[in-house]
């Protein structure tokens, strides 16, 4: 099926909004380390308190998407992005630049569930490929702006805070003018339903479940942006060597789509057996990864990571949007929105702390452990719904 013009600019608005947040993401863990001189524990600190905002921003956002509609929500975040990016350019050093990038993530945290969101509002029939084409999006922004951020910060990291200013204002440029009121998505106070009423307990339990699986896998993938970045200077790795792992990242995203269409086939469609064999390949990448002292290992560990994620990461909000009651769309992509930031708040930490008081072996290890559990938590995560309720 053709996309929707609307949806179009809904793709187009997330490149620009990941690509400004990317120039970021990757390289919070050095700049704290290397440049203000705090620990990975510390660090890991603040990227838990900024990923807290974050999950603040998921559910507010999808509350007042709900309530006001995809526009206003998005252009709310919007306002708060951009002020905090501008103070980030001005104020970066110790201890300002974890009060603004606090800010930011309850900005940004706003905007994704609302976008989300809207995509299936305005397009009911495009199902997964409507979130996938989101998907796609952000990872187009992962791309540009994690290899692009590394070679920036080789000249100055003052660099950064402008790429990441001058983005966000060209997001918020086409938010104004093109997510207009023909986007405008706003539900009509009689069809909201309780999240919490018997008729929707099954649909609640199942989405909880999901949650708490993309809590974990989060946990795991987000070590490739906090201590696996830092286990890369270690080895003598580049900052331009380890934004070229988030190139492949984004590349392969987009080019290697063709090569899990036969699997997703085979599947039939399977929103459950595909997480499950998403998970089982992101516990082999962390697996081989474990073994890294050269920066080759680590390529090969980031393709097979992609692979998993390819897998995993668009069927979360296609569930959402499934078992979501007419009404609760937005609450529905802000849960599981949360649910990755959560994962977010907590991987840096706990890897940190793990590596700070063992080493690296015992958090690809503990990963490893963890990923095992969410393919359980898969299996059972269905079981409440009946059968004719099933993504």
């Amino acid at each position: 099926m053709k996309m929707p013009k609307a949806v179009w600019w809904l793709v187009i608005g997330m490149a620009l909004n990941i690509t400004g947040a990317s120039f970021l993401w990757p390289l919070n863990t050095i700049y704290m380390k290397e440049e203000l001189g705090k620990s990975l524990t510390l660090a890991g600190i603040v990227l838990m308190i900024n990923s807290f905002g974050m999950v603040i921003g998921n559910l507010l956002g999808g509350t007042l998407f709900d309530k006001l509609g995809g526009y206003r929500t998005i252009l709310s975040g919007t306002g708060i992005c951009l002020t905090s990016t501008t103070l980030l350019f001005f104020f970066h050093g110790w201890p300002w630049y974890a009060i603004w990038l606090v800010c930011l993530g309850f900005g940004g945290g706003m905007i994704i569930p609302a976008i989300y969101a809207m995509a299936g509002a305005v397009w009911p029939l495009g199902g997964r490929q409507t979130f996938n084409a989101i998907y796609l999006a952000q990872n187009i922004g992962v791309a540009l702006g994690a290899t692009t951020g590394g070679f920036v910060a080789e000249i100055d990291f003052n660099y950064i805070f402008l790429a990441n200013l001058i983005m966000y204002v060209c997001f918020a440029a086409v938010a104004i003018t093109q997510f207009n009121l023909q986007m405008t998505y706003k539900v009509k106070p009689q069809e909201n339903t309780g999240l919490f009423s018997k008729a929707q307990r099954p649909q609640f339990i199942a989405l909880l479940l999901v949650c708490l699986m993309f809590i974990i896998c989060w946990i795991a993938y987000i070590q490739w942006e906090s201590t696996i970045a830092s286990f890369t200077q270690q080895l003598n790795i580049s900052m331009s060597q380890y934004s070229v792992l988030w190139a492949i990242n984004g590349v392969m995203i987009l080019v290697a789509q063709p090569l899990i269409r036969p699997v997703i086939y085979l599947l039939r469609g399977n929103l459950k057996y595909q997480m499950f064999v998403g998970i089982g390949i992101f516990a082999i990448s962390f697996f081989i990864t474990s073994f890294a002292e050269h920066f080759i290992i680590f390529v090969i560990g980031m393709i097979i990571l992609t692979f998993g994620e390819m897998f995993v990461w668009p069927a979360v909000p296609t569930i959402a949007n499934h078992l979501a009651p007419k009404g609760k769309e937005g609450a529905y992509q802000g849960y599981v929105n949360s649910a990755s930031t959560v994962g977010k708040a907590l991987g840096p930490f706990f890897g940190g702390a793990l590596v700070d008081m063992f080493n690296m072996q015992m958090m690809f290890l503990s990963m490893i452990g963890l990923l095992i559990i969410a393919l359980v938590v898969v299996g059972f995560y269905d079981k409440s719904l009946p059968e004719d309720r099933r993504p």
